[in-house]
């Protein structure tokens, strides 16, 4: 999202698999205002969490309430992580922080947003006009794989891959430089630069810089 919001298109279509994740945007772009307490506690986020998931297993996921409770799940769960188990619950423990700083109201947002399209699912079932330019960021080449239910595995890091190379207009990836992401995105016919990125979420709070892989293709 800051890759996009950075390069501030008109018109944009963001996909994701996790629905919540596109439940929050889609409520930025109405203009989200924040109406709970907001406080880094232990009690307090343990309950927000039971009722964030008690929202997504009686199919009330899109709602406004679940996106003002992911959004401070996310600021004060543990590392900035966003993880689910198996049955979609999410089961990120109380963060480590002294304090944090939360937003009550995201208008400023919605200008920038009114003609961007969001729509959650996989992503070979977008439809692409061969002059679009695609940002892929898929979960990074890792052991974690939970940032949603339904996981990220090595086959969908090939599939992802070998969609994008059939893509006629510009494409850029990014994604952990690992030996075998590397060869894979060359294999596609992919010019492929390395860098140091830094890291800002980890699930065991390492924040050293990791070597970030940039994957270009007809740009």
């Amino acid at each position: 999202m800051a890759v996009t919001l950075g390069l501030a298109p008109r018109i944009a279509l963001l996909n994701d698999i996790n629905e919540h994740l596109i439940n929050f945007y889609t409520w930025l772009q109405r203009g989200l205002h924040v109406n709970i307490d907001l406080r880094n506690s232990s009690t307090l986020y343990y309950k927000y969490r039971d009722r964030f998931n008690q929202l997504a297993s009686q199919g009330l996921a899109n709602s406004q309430e679940a996106a003002i409770l992911f959004y401070y799940l996310n600021r004060t769960g543990y590392n900035g992580l966003c993880r689910f188990n198996q049955r979609g619950e999410f089961n990120v423990p109380f963060g480590r922080y002294k304090t944090i700083t939360y937003m009550t109201s995201f208008y400023m947002y919605a200008e920038t947003l009114q003609n961007w399209e969001f729509s959650k699912g996989d992503f070979e079932k977008i439809r692409l006009l061969k002059t679009d330019f695609v940002y892929a960021d898929p979960p990074y080449d890792v052991d974690f794989t939970s940032y949603s239910r339904e996981g990220f595995s090595w086959e969908d890091q090939v599939r992802l891959a070998t969609w994008l190379s059939k893509h006629q207009g510009p494409v850029v990836a990014s994604n952990q430089a690992t030996p075998r992401i590397v060869d894979l995105y060359r294999q596609h016919g992919f010019d492929c630069e390395i860098l140091d990125a830094p890291r800002r979420i980890a699930c065991n709070g390492d924040r050293a810089a990791v070597r970030e892989l940039l994957a270009f293709r007809n740009v």
